[in-house]
Formats: C-alpha cells, sequence, structure tokens
C-alpha cells in the first residue's frame, strides 16, 4: 500500500520519424483506474461520449477529457494537485468528481467540481485541485473562485470517478494525490528485479527471408513478467494507448509490423483492477553482415583444352574474405548455391573449384549463414565473367645507327610497333619483356638495344578485362644514311625576332639526292624524337631558337628507319634602317634640290646595295619635286628592306584678301591667304615694332588706329616671309595741347600719302561754327583759332574719307 501516491498524465508528442499513437478519449465504462504506484501515459483529444450534461453545478461538460477511477483501502481524506505542464496562466484545466459508488450510466450530480478560468480569476498560476484549507464544494465558471475546492472524507472500500478536463489549451498534465487516503499498489513488472531481459530476437524464418517481418511467441515473456504474482493477467498491444485502455490484445503467434517494433504488455490485477504497463523490443535479424562481393572476373584459358569457351575454374572460395570484410570467419558458414532458392534453403551447394556452365557469364548466389544460429543468414548474387584473350601479331622495327657508333646498337621506341602487334584494335595496350617468361618489363618508349638483331617478348593486353595474348617483336639496325641540308630565310614575316614559319618539305629533295625513290620523310626536333618517331612536327615550323636551329629528319623506306638528316634552319636579318620617313620641299624654292637617303641605322651605307624609283642606285639622291620615293635596301644575305619617303610641297603665302573693320570700338583685321605652307601671322606698327607677336589665327582684333604691316611666315618648311602695309582708321576721344610731346594736337588716325590721302577734315564748334579744316596728312589742330587758344570743351568733326564713308562725332579738348 501506498500513502498520498503521486499519479503523472501526461501527453505524448512524438516528432519527425516517430511514431504517435493517439490515445481514444475514455469515457466512464473504461475509466483509468488509479493505483497505487501508477504512471499512465495518455494522448488525450476529444470527449468520447459527452456524459456531464446537466450532472454538475460548474457549468460545464466535457471538452477534453479524461476518466479517472479511484477505490481507496482506508479511510481518511481524499485531496489532489493538478499541475498542467505549461505554466501559462491560460491554460486552463477543469476537474469534476462524482460518488461514492456512483455507476456509469447513473453517476448522479458532482460532489466537487471546479470550472474557474485562472486567467479570468486573475490567479498568479494554472494549478487546481481538492486541498484541506478550501471550504467550497463548487465554483466557476469563469472568473468564480481560486481553482480549488474542499477535498473528501472517505471510507475504505468507497469508489469515485474523477473527470479532468481541458477546455483551454494543449498541455499534458500531472496530478499529485494528497491527503490520508490509500490506494491499492498495481502488479509490477518482475522481470526488471530478476534481470532477466524481455527483448526478443528472431532470424526471418518466413518468406521472404529478407523483408524483416517474422513470427515471434509473445507470450514466451508472460513468466517472466509475472514472476511470483498471482491473481494478474498479461496482455501485450501494439501501442501503449491500447494497453491503457485495454483493448485490441495480441494474439500469439504475432508477426511484426515494424523493424524493430516496441510491445506494450498490460499487467493487470484481476481483483483491483489495478494495472501497470512495461514494453520489450522485437527484432528481426536479417541474417549476417557482408560486403556485397565485385564480380569474379578471370580469363579464358585452355586449361579444358579450349581457350575460346567462355568456361573455367573458378575458385569460389577466393571471394570468402571480400564477402566477410574483416569478419572472424569462424563464426560464419559459407556456401554457393545456382539459384537464390537452393541458397535459401541450404540446398545443392556448389563443389569448389566451380567449372561455370553458362559461357562468359553466369550468376551463382551466396549464402552467409551465422555458424552458431543457421536460420540467421544473408544471401548475396555473384557474377561470373569469362573474357576472351586479345588477338596479338608479331612484327620487326628496322632502326638507324645513328649515334656516332657504328655498331648496331641504337634507340628504339618500341611503341611504334603497336598498330601492328595489336591490329590497331581499340582498347588493347602492350607491354614489353626482353626475357620469353615475361618478367623483365622494359620501357617501351626508349629501348637501346643490346644485340642485333634482338627479339622482344610482347604482352597485348585488354585494358578493360587486364586478359592478354602473347606476341614477339624483332629489332633491326640498319646502317643505311641520308644527307644534312639547310633552310634559310630571311626574317620578313612582318617581326622581326629571328623566328620564321619554315615550310620543311622544302628540303626533302636535298635529303633524298642520290638515294633510292619512294623513301619518306618526316621531321622532328631532337634527334631522339627522330628516334623513337615521337612529336612529330609536319610539314611547317617555327623554329624556337632565334636565328639558328638544327632539326632532325626521319628518312623511312617501307616504314623501316633509312637514315636520319640534319637540317639546319636559318634566319637572317633584314637591313635595319628606318623604314618611313617625311620631308618638305619649297615650291619657291625651286629648281633647288633637297636630299634623300636610305636611312641605315649604325652601320656603313657601303654594307648595303639600294634601288630607288628614281632608277637611281646611291645611297643619296637628290629631288625638287614633291612627291613619295622609295628604296629598296638589301645586305650581303639578299635579304631586302623598304624605305618609303613621303615629300610634302610647302611655299611662301599668297596674299587673297585683307579685311579690315575700323572705326569702331572693337577695330579688327582679318587676313585671308593662299599656298601649300602652314601659316603664322603678326603685326608691326609704323615704327615696325611689334604690335602682335606670331600667331595661328588669321584674326586680329581690338586693334588701335593706325598704319601696321602685316607679315605671315610659312612654319611648315620655312619657305619664307611675306608683307603687306594696311590701315586702320580711327578718332581721338581727346587731345591736350600744352606741348609736353603726349596728344598735342588732334588727327584722324590711319591716314597716309597711301591709305585716304584725300579726306576732307573740319572741325565745329558747339555751336556749328567752322573751325578748322585740316590737311589729312598734316600734323592735326593744334586747339587755335586765328592764332588764340579755343577754350576746353566738346567740338565736332566731319570726315569724308577718300573711300567715300563719312563720320562725323565729337571730341574733348582738354588743358
Amino acid at each position: 500500500m501506498k500513502l498520498a501516491p503521486k499519479l503523472f498524465i501526461f501527453f505524448i508528442f512524438l516528432a519527425h520519424n516517430n511514431i504517435a499513437f493517439g490515445q481514444q478519449p475514455t469515457d466512464c465504462i473504461d475509466a483509468v483506474i488509479a493505483c497505487g504506484n501508477s504512471n499512465i501515459n495518455l494522448n488525450v483529444s476529444g470527449v468520447g461520449t459527452q456524459e456531464l450534461s446537466g450532472s454538475n453545478t460548474c457549468s460545464s461538460q466535457e471538452n477534453n477529457s479524461v476518466w479517472l477511477k479511484v477505490t481507496l483501502v482506508t479511510s481518511g481524506t481524499l485531496g489532489f494537485t493538478l499541475t498542467p505542464n505549461s505554466t501559462a496562466i491560460t491554460e486552463d484545466y477543469d476537474f469534476f468528481v462524482f460518488g461514492p459508488n456512483a455507476t456509469c450510466g447513473n453517476i448522479g450530480q458532482a460532489i466537487r467540481c471546479s470550472t474557474t478560468n485562472p486567467s479570468a480569476a486573475n490567479q498568479g498560476n494554472n494549478l487546481t485541485g481538492m486541498n484541506s484549507t478550501s471550504t467550497d464544494t463548487a465554483e466557476g465558471p469563469g472568473a468564480n473562485g481560486d481553482s480549488f475546492v474542499k477535498w473528501l472524507d472517505v471510507l475504505a472500500g468507497e469508489t469515485y470517478f474523477i473527470v479532468i478536463d481541458r477546455p483551454i489549451g494543449n498541455s499534458p498534465f500531472s496530478l499529485q494525490w494528497t491527503g490520508t487516503a490509500q490506494f491499492s499498489d498495481p502488479p509490477s513488472d518482475q522481470s526488471k528485479t530478476s534481470g532477466t531481459p524481455l527483448n526478443l530476437e528472431s532470424c526471418d524464418v518466413v518468406a521472404p527471408f529478407d523483408d524483416g517481418f517474422t513470427t515471434f511467441n509473445l507470450t514466451d515473456n508472460t513468466s517472466l513478467i509475472t514472476g511470483t504474482q498471482s491473481d494478474i493477467t498479461i496482455t501485450f498491444h501494439e501501442n501503449i494507448s491500447d494497453a491503457n485502455i485495454g483493448i485490441n490484445e495480441l494474439s500469439s503467434p504475432y508477426t511484426n509490423i515494424n523493424n524493430p517494433q516496441t510491445i506494450h504488455a498490460r499487467i493487470t490485477n484481476n481483483t483491483t483492477g489495478c494495472f501497470e504497463l512495461t514494453s520489450f523490443q522485437l527484432d528481426v535479424n536479417l541474417g549476417p553482415n557482408y560486403a556485397p562481393p565485385a564480380d569474379y572476373e578471370l580469363c579464358d584459358d585452355a586449361m579444358d583444352g579450349n581457350n575460346t569457351n567462355g568456361r573455367v575454374n573458378f575458385d569460389l572460395s577466393s571471394r570468402n574474405s571480400e564477402i566477410l570484410n574483416g569478419q572472424n570467419p569462424a563464426d560464419f558458414n559459407i556456401t554457393y548455391h545456382t539459384s537464390q532458392f537452393d541458397a535459401e534453403n541450404r540446398a545443392n551447394p556448389l563443389s569448389n573449384p566451380y567449372y561455370n556452365a553458362t559461357q562468359f557469364n553466369e550468376q551463382v548466389f551466396v549464402r552467409i549463414e551465422d555458424a552458431l544460429n543457421t536460420d540467421c543468414k544473408s544471401v548475396t548474387p555473384l557474377n561470373l565473367v569469362v573474357y576472351l584473350n586479345p588477338e596479338a601479331y608479331n612484327h620487326t622495327l628496322l632502326q638507324c645507327d645513328e649515334d656516332g657508333t657504328a655498331d648496331g646498337r641504337t634507340l628504339f621506341n618500341l611503341n611504334q610497333a603497336n598498330a601492328i602487334l595489336t591490329n590497331n584494335v581499340a582498347g588493347l595496350s602492350t607491354r614489353f619483356y626482353t626475357d620469353a617468361a615475361r618478367t623483365n618489363e622494359v620501357n617501351g618508349n626508349a629501348f637501346t638495344n643490346t644485340a642485333n638483331p634482338q627479339t622482344i617478348y610482347v604482352s597485348v593486353v585488354n585494358d578493360a578485362t587486364g586478359c592478354f595474348s602473347p606476341s614477339e617483336l624483332t629489332l633491326n639496325v640498319s646502317v643505311t644514311d641520308s644527307g644534312d641540308t639547310q633552310l634559310i630565310a630571311c626574317d620578313d614575316d612582318g617581326t622581326e625576332d629571328g623566328f620564321f614559319n619554315f615550310n620543311l618539305s622544302d628540303a626533302d629533295n636535298a635529303i633524298v639526292s642520290g638515294l633510292p625513290t619512294g623513301l619518306t620523310i618526316a621531321y622532328y626536333e631532337t634527334y631522339n624524337d627522330a628516334l623513337l618517331e615521337t612529336n612529330n612536327l609536319g610539314t611547317t615550323f617555327t623554329n624556337t631558337n632565334p636565328y639558328t636551329q638544327t632539326i632532325y629528319a626521319r628518312v623511312e623506306n617501307a616504314n623501316n628507319c633509312y637514315g636520319i638528316s640534319e637540317v639546319a634552319l636559318t634566319v637572317n636579318e633584314l637591313p635595319n634602317i628606318e623604314t618611313e620617313a617625311m620631308a618638305y620641299y619649297c615650291l619657291n624654292f625651286f629648281p633647288d634640290t633637297i636630299t634623300l637617303d636610305a636611312a641605315v641605322i649604325n652601320d656603313a651605307p657601303s654594307n648595303y646595295s639600294y634601288s630607288w624609283s628614281t632608277g637611281e642606285s646611291s645611297y643619296q639622291i637628290d629631288v625638287n619635286q614633291a612627291g613619295t620615293y622609295n628604296v629598296t635596301v638589301s645586305n650581303a644575305n639578299g635579304c631586302t628592306k623598304q624605305r618609303t619617303i613621303t615629300v610634302e610641297p610647302s611655299n611662301i603665302a599668297t596674299f587673297e584678301n585683307i579685311e579690315v573693320v575700323d572705326a569702331t570700338q572693337n577695330n579688327s583685321i582679318s587676313v585671308l591667304v593662299s599656298g601649300e605652307g602652314v601659316y603664322e601671322y603678326r603685326l608691326l606698327d609704323q615704327n615696325n615694332v611689334v604690335y602682335a607677336p606670331y600667331q595661328e589665327s588669321n584674326l586680329f582684333e581690338n586693334v588701335s588706329p593706325g598704319i601696321y604691316t602685316l607679315s605671315v611666315r610659312d612654319i611648315k618648311n620655312n619657305c619664307g616671309t611675306v608683307q603687306n602695309v594696311v590701315s586702320v582708321i580711327g578718332f581721338p576721344k581727346f587731345f591736350t595741347p600744352n606741348n609736353d610731346g603726349d596728344n598735342d594736337t588732334w588727327q584722324v588716325q590711319g591716314i597716309s600719302g597711301m591709305f585716304q590721302p584725300n579726306t576732307n577734315i573740319l572741325i565745329f564748334n558747339r555751336f556749328g561754327k567752322l573751325i578748322k579744316q585740316l590737311n589729312p596728312l598734316g600734323e592735326g589742330w593744334d586747339g587755335r583759332f586765328n592764332g588764340q587758344k579755343l577754350p576746353a570743351d566738346d567740338y565736332w568733326f566731319a570726315v569724308t574719307l577718300q573711300d567715300g564713308r563719312i563720320f562725323k562725332n565729337h571730341f574733348t579738348l582738354k588743358y
């Protein structure tokens, strides 16, 4: 017996690949019996049959409920504290208590109930239950109450139903019993105290034998769980929910539905109805671990008198270590069978060695069984494959003795014979040996013979299967020879760097001159390449060493070496000259001449010959005409380079027009000239002092009135300067007749004996009286009238230029 036991009731949520068993809602008829040390696992949702309508004063009914049945074995007090797993104040649990000794279908009215909502009642927690301090027997709904009511005074033998309901939330809960009354103890799983494991393991003895499903005798565990207990019943269930409620009992023998699978056993006291749950695991042994064997591949042989029939003797036991993959062979039995059925049933094992019945490709089956439990076995296929050996052919290689010593010893590239040894069959390769047993392999790319002739022993190998056939290669050394020659080229390919793309076939005739007809020639960069016939250059080759390089020509007769010749490649330099130039000729200097030359750089001109487009052959020529002149310069090697000189014309300028804009605030002079030169322009004043220095522009602006000399010079070839005189008319704004030598008279500027000499100039006072008529070529007016100084004032002028232009304005007389 246990005093005030603690009962945990909680919902299980399993995630990912685990299986969640849904608890069916409990009703009064299948209420969970609460016992002294019971742990009851539930996953409850829904209400089953609604049984609380009109049965309580707490104004509620079942939402998500579980029914508990409590039978007391001693008198005393009965209470409990229900604690939701979630501490959220919104998690709301209610309860209802019926009894004593109520019956399903006639439960009467609840003697205790609480439907208080902890959030609405502003509680500090979401606990509920019955305790010794509360005095009310019913409370709720909503904000009414504090979630606790008065506990019960109970008598031994009385039975009560307690309904736990969760109207709001989704959290599991735990239940702590309080008070002095005692419950009956549940039975127990005595295998835990005896230390006997309950898990059951079985080999897969039900066809198909590799699916992980077979039969188990669950009742083998009944006596182990029961132990010394009496008056109990053991039932087996597929999930914990069925075990809790006691439904869907499994029969035995039982075929598992998962591998592994957990079975839940319910241990029920037949008198009290108290029960306990335990579990164990079913495991189906799918057989020993093994490594699937690779195909067993052999080459056909003549042991059976026929090396092309696709049948050989297989040593099957040689595959055992691969299949066991490091496991102890003593722990297993391995047999080979012609069918999977025979392997699964241990029937008709094959003898060893095994002579395959099916040509070239046959599948047999391997049985790997546990030596201690021969029903536990694994079966895997093994492919027996027979490959044919390749066809091989004999051949002879003839090589030149070109190493400088006429001893019949030279270097061979044995792989040159591969095409004939393999008959050009793709996927075949060769290996070369100096002994008939084929144990001393040599490098086929470079082998120096030790005898002349010499036999090399060959294995022609199928690269995919490794199967091979023998053949022989005979090496002969020839003492014939071919001629050396040279190819010479000028470095005229556009880049003077000592490299040139040679047409090697140009050397063919010189190499075979005087030799028999029908010879073939191939070119190689090195002597060894020529010997071994590797890295054929083809018919065109750009030397890799600048200016000079020796390559090698291999001459063959019917694919056998006749001789190896040296071919000297020479790239001669071109003359070092300046290839382009520009010169100028002043047409106004004709018939004078200018000198052109071939522009040899860093060398004596006498080392070269010259051919001008004019027909001359000297280093220099004289010309007096514009045009394009070409000269071809040749050196002693016959290499040439051409120089082009362009002679452009130049000349002094010819004035076409001079446009003067004067008598304005911004006087300007614009000059238009013609000619073959490039020109600059300058102004000199009447004292021959530079007024505006030479400039590219032909326009002068803000020019003061006066007489100027306009100079135009050629800067293209300095062909000379031309000049012209120009006048800019202007009228002073004031004058000061004080004899200081500065502005002592007033006169129209820009007039001379050359420009506007017949100009009429009249001066008036402010009242229109004629004061003075000036001589345009004179010194001007000194401010006197009839010998008397006139007062400082504004005076007016009227000017009629010789060209007909008329100007009227005023100026100021100052003292």
